[in-house]
């Protein structure tokens, strides 16, 4: 079968090269599914320039992917051939909370990954694809719908709740979109204005220009009648932790999922303390959670939003769009393009 590896990690993404594999042996409890799109996550984008360790090299990248059953293991049910569906990106991680052992196989690290004509996983890793995403979308949505949805959960955001979102990459918009079927509100924080226009045609109710408004947290409190929003999906880490906590209603949640500007955050507990806020880290979410996911998905009839599609010959290109930021949604990578 042909796979596409990467051999060692390169602050370009230059290191990539087609290859030929043997097809990985079929188990009990098993399926082979026959990959037809992948999505690009943080994750892959840091291993890819050494800025996540991998055990070992080469590999074959990413972690997100979709595609349909061709072959059946013993004792499976619940799939047939010519099913589409999405694998898990941590697909030893069935339910329940987070553990160290489970949470740390991953597809595209530990596990070869969704730039591989074929896949042999577990079943139970396994979830349909909504009947009205195609292949190209419905690869989006392992981590990022399945983080937007824990953090929506968590948050427990009803209607008329207020909900902000840092930047306009896939976890954002999964927020956005997510949260405008829960009947929320939502902010978006962007420094482009063309991008905050096109989040408003998504549903946003408020866009702040951070590089215009550098005080966004401000902004968000003007917006919210001074009182905050009910969830801050914080993605950008060090240099925005700070404001995130300040745009927190009392009693909210700060859904801490990225690193964007650093790891490594001085910041006043007074505002945790004195509001009473829930920090919550997020490693993503087990195949529950992204069952979940995609059933509110399915329901609200969600299509993710997708900024460019490339073929297997435009890896690195598509990594090098991912690593500039200059998208809006997800950067997929089609096996058929």
């Amino acid at each position: 079968m042909y796979a596409i590896e990467l051999t060692q990690p390169s602050p370009s993404f230059d290191q990539f090269r087609r290859v030929t594999l043997a097809p990985p042996a079929l188990g009990r409890g098993d399926l082979r599914i026959r990959q037809r799109a992948a999505s690009l996550n943080f994750i892959d984008l840091a291993v890819a320039n050494g800025g996540y360790p991998a055990p070992r090299f080469p590999l074959v990248p990413v972690s997100d992917g979709a595609g349909e059953v061709v072959e059946v293991g013993a004792e499976v049910e619940g799939f047939a051939v010519g099913d589409r569906v999405i694998v898990h990106a941590k697909p030893a991680w069935s339910g329940g909370p987070i553990d160290a052992a489970t949470s740390a196989i991953m597809r595209g690290l530990s596990l070869p990954g969704a730039l591989a004509e074929y896949a042999v996983v577990a079943a139970s890793a396994a979830v349909a694809c909504p009947e009205h995403l195609d292949f190209a979308a419905a690869a989006t949505l392992p981590i990022a719908a399945t983080t937007a949805w824990n953090a929506l959960q968590r948050a427990r955001i009803r209607l008329g709740a207020w909900v902000v979102v840092l930047g306009t990459g896939g976890v954002s918009l999964f927020a956005l979109q997510l949260a405008k079927a829960s009947g929320a509100r939502v902010i978006v924080t962007s420094s482009s204005d063309a991008k905050l226009e096109r989040t408003r045609a998504l549903g946003a109710d408020v866009g702040i220009n951070y590089r215009s408004q550098p005080a966004w947290a401000r902004a968000v409190l003007d917006h919210t009648g001074g009182r905050g929003a009910d969830l801050v999906v914080e993605t950008g880490g060090a240099e925005t932790f700070a404001q995130s906590l300040d745009a927190a209603a009392p009693g909210g949640t700060v859904f801490t999922i990225g690193f964007l500007t650093g790891t490594r955050a001085a910041i006043d507990v007074l505002p945790i303390v004195t509001k009473a806020l829930r920090v919550q880290g997020n490693n993503t979410g087990s195949v529950a959670d992204l069952r979940d996911a995609v059933r509110a998905v399915t329901a609200a009839r969600i299509v993710p939003i997708v900024d460019r599609a490339f073929g297997l010959d435009e890896v690195s290109t598509a990594y090098q769009r991912a690593a500039a930021g200059a998208q809006l949604g997800k950067i997929v990578i089609q096996h058929d393009a």
